[in-house]
């Protein structure tokens, strides 16, 4: 199957620990992913792993919506975060994200593969990057230091 690669680099107004802590909180992922609204089935049982299930919510035409349970794992390595996805349509998600201390903040480096159906990959790494550049904005919106 095809796959594609998706990468974005940015800054976020925090430490590297209070991001890890974010990203390794499942429900920070309700709105982080602009389909997100609600977790459940959390599972920190086992150490450096999080399973949960998301539900992603679709809408269509504006009016009908669909609300599409997925499993996550969330792998953690120091300062590292790694998903894991497979989405209705046999389209998998792998996303990685590495924090990096930068000033007094944090730099984040998302990466994202896509592998899909040929007939799929091209629709999927379009909503994967929108999804993509719309979190870098939450999370240092989410996470931005108060000033005063």
């Amino acid at each position: 199957m095809p796959q594609k690669v998706l990468t974005n680099t940015f800054h976020v107004d925090a430490t590297p620990q209070v991001v890890f802590e974010h990203l390794t909180t499942p429900e920070s992922y309700i709105g982080l992913s602009p389909l997100v609204v609600a977790v459940k089935d959390v599972d920190r049982s086992e150490p450096g792993v999080i399973r949960y299930t998301s539900i992603e919510r679709f809408r269509f035409l504006g009016v009908f919506t669909h609300d599409n349970p997925i499993a996550v794992t969330l792998l953690t390595e120091g300062l590292s975060v790694r998903g894991d996805v497979t989405s209705p349509g046999n389209v998998r998600l792998v996303y990685r994200f590495d924090l990096t201390p930068d000033g007094a903040g944090t730099r984040v480096d998302d990466r994202l593969e896509i592998t899909a159906p040929w007939f799929l990959t091209a629709f999927a790494a379009g909503q994967a990057r929108k999804v993509q550049l719309a979190r870098a904005g939450i999370l240092a919106e989410r996470l931005a230091v108060p000033v005063g």
